[in-house]
């Protein structure tokens, strides 16, 4: 298996675990998008650690702090966040 395949695996892996902890408890998702509106204002870095900071302390689901340490399945629920959040203001 190639480097490719195998970090193609592990993210699957992570984005299937994260999914099912969505579905045992859809109260998440909400939680989610309340806390992403509340930090909306910032700018991107302190936003997206502002968002992954809140929703590790109120949530099952952990995010690290530092965007640095995120994974590729971290960085795609906040960017997923943040598009959801974008598209809702450009709404009103």
């Amino acid at each position: 298996m190639s480097a490719s395949e195998i970090h193609k695996t592990r993210v699957i892996n992570e984005l299937r675990g994260f999914i099912k902890k969505m579905l045992q408890d859809p109260a998440i998702l909400e939680q989610s998008l309340h806390i992403a509106r509340k930090h909306a204002d910032l700018n991107e870095r302190d936003m997206l650690a502002s968002i992954a900071r809140e929703i590790s302390d109120t949530t099952s689901v952990h995010i690290p702090d530092d965007p640095a340490e995120h994974s590729d399945a971290d960085r795609l629920f906040l960017e997923l966040l943040k598009e959801v959040i974008s598209e809702e203001q450009a709404l009103y």
